[in-house]
């Protein structure tokens, strides 16, 4: 089983993935940012987006799928990802193709608390300029990300993302299992 954890840059996805595996402590946890920061060393990436890149998409699904193949555990997925179609082929490759069961959850959030977020991270403490190159790029998609929430998968649940991460995950966890993986 795979718990996706999607929203914009600042939307609380990590917090909320942190918060699930306290209490889920069974569940691995899988960034597919670390599959694109590998590809970044190794290939160019002409938008600036390594999620354009179809080896990125190709990849996660296929890490994802190894890693539940192989250690039997649920997987947790903190990751922005708001292009239907980049959408489309990963769920596709993880339910279709693999048959693994995908809870995908849109952390929503409005613009004016995504920017406070984005301003109040700091993403590399070492480097200023690198740090607001990072969030100019981070504030740069909430437009897009925002209006993904109208075209994500039908089965997508949208959660209030200005909800306490505790009841967030009270959410999460009610969906996913009824409650049983809380361990209650």
């Amino acid at each position: 089983m795979i718990v996706w954890v999607n929203g914009a840059f600042g939307s609380g996805k990590t917090t909320l993935v942190d918060e699930l595996r306290q209490r889920w402590p069974e569940a691995l946890v899988f960034d597919p940012e670390m599959v694109g920061y590998v590809l970044r060393e190794v290939v160019a990436v002409p938008t600036g987006d390594f999620q354009d890149l179809r080896l990125w998409r190709r990849e996660v699904a296929s890490l994802a799928v190894g890693l539940i193949e192989e250690y039997h555990r649920p997987l947790l997925v903190p990751m922005t990802l708001v292009d239907p179609a980049y959408a489309g082929e990963i769920f596709s490759a993880l339910k279709d193709a693999a048959g693994i069961d995908v809870h995908h959850f849109f952390l929503k959030v409005p613009r004016e608390v995504l920017e406070k977020r984005i301003d109040d991270r700091s993403f590399t403490p070492d480097n200023p300029e690198q740090d607001e190159r990072v969030r100019r790029w981070c504030k740069s998609r909430i437009e897009s990300c925002m209006a993904a929430a109208d075209t994500l998968p039908i089965d997508t649940v949208v959660l209030d993302g200005e909800l306490s991460p505790q009841k967030l995950a009270d959410q999460v966890l009610a969906q996913v299992r009824g409650g049983e993986a809380s361990g209650a």
